[in-house]
């Protein structure tokens, strides 16, 4: 990092690993802490409750930072009222095909401008600010991070993104099948965080198309069931063409059109796994474990 070191406390927070990071962790200077199994909400909690810096760094350990993350990072803190700072990740370099249109899929923030949320994979926060809102909710599984940078802006803070900031995501998924797994595990909080406060026009589509796709999933099972075709088409065509409004709204970012068919079957990928969350919980672990990078074909 181009920051000085003896500004720097590095925490490592390790809640089960079964190889050697902890290890690897500690001869590398850092402090090491393990809670094994809790979730990583309260995870982070603990750790910044250790941390004794001004601004506290989470970054996960499938994230990788460039030399200049902090030092900009906290250039971003010190604009008038900025609490929290980050940026979307990218995809691998050299990535599979699925991990390319996922990436084309983000809404990449161009510059340093105000958003809604940050994701927590790599965000930088002022203390104060995080004791002030009393930290992550544990009692959410997924979705922390959204909620987290809701309070925040609700009590006048500033939430923002800078492109410089944003990480190569390691953990990126290489297959459909990793996307599905993925996004049934990050879906499960979704509404539940979404729907806290005073929703923005930005998350309607957030609550509203799971909500739709999983009753048009249960149109398209009855149609299929009862021999009513046109009925399981018309659900699909539904189900089909609110996927298709992430490719579109790619497209009008400036995206490739060569990209359309993959980003389509992304898209219809996670809206499944979306819709399916409200009903189907899986554990953190065995989704965590499906989302990681493989040579699996898709």
């Amino acid at each position: 990092m181009d920051y000085p070191s003896a500004l720097v406390e590095v925490v490592v927070a390790d809640n089960g690993s079964t190889d050697d990071s902890r290890a690897v962790a500690s001869q590398a200077g850092a402090g090491v802490v393990t809670f094994p199994g809790v979730r990583v909400s309260e995870l982070r909690n603990r750790a910044a409750a250790i941390a004794r810096g001004d601004v506290i760094v989470f970054i996960d350990a499938d994230h990788e930072v460039d030399r200049q993350w902090l030092r900009v990072a906290c250039e971003v803190l010190n604009e008038p009222g900025a609490a929290i700072a980050g940026a979307i990740c990218i995809a691998p370099a050299g990535g599979s095909w699925v991990q390319r249109a996922y990436d084309a899929l983000r809404d990449h923030t161009p510059g340093r401008a105000d958003v809604e949320w940050i994701g927590s994979g790599t965000m930088a926060i002022r203390r104060r600010v995080f004791e002030e809102i009393g930290g992550f909710d544990t009692a959410l599984e997924t979705c922390e991070d959204v909620d987290l940078c809701r309070r925040a802006r609700a009590l006048g803070y500033r939430v923002i993104s800078d492109a410089a900031l944003a990480t190569v995501h390691w953990g990126d998924p290489a297959t459909l099948r990793a996307v599905f797994k993925g996004e049934l595990w990050r879906g499960q909080n979704n509404l539940r965080a979404s729907v806290r406060g005073t929703p923005t026009l930005r998350s309607v589509p957030s609550i509203a198309i799971p909500i739709i796709d999983l009753a048009c999933i249960a149109t398209a099972i009855a149609g299929t069931i009862t021999a009513t075709p046109r009925l399981a088409v018309i659900a699909a065509a539904i189900f089909l063409a609110l996927a298709a409004l992430r490719p579109a709204r790619m497209i009008v970012r400036g995206g490739s059109a060569r990209a359309i068919g993959p980003a389509l079957i992304i898209s219809c990928t996670y809206d499944l796994a979306r819709a399916l969350a409200l009903v189907w919980k899986v554990p953190h672990r065995r989704a965590s474990l499906a989302a990681a990078p493989s040579t699996e074909a898709a």
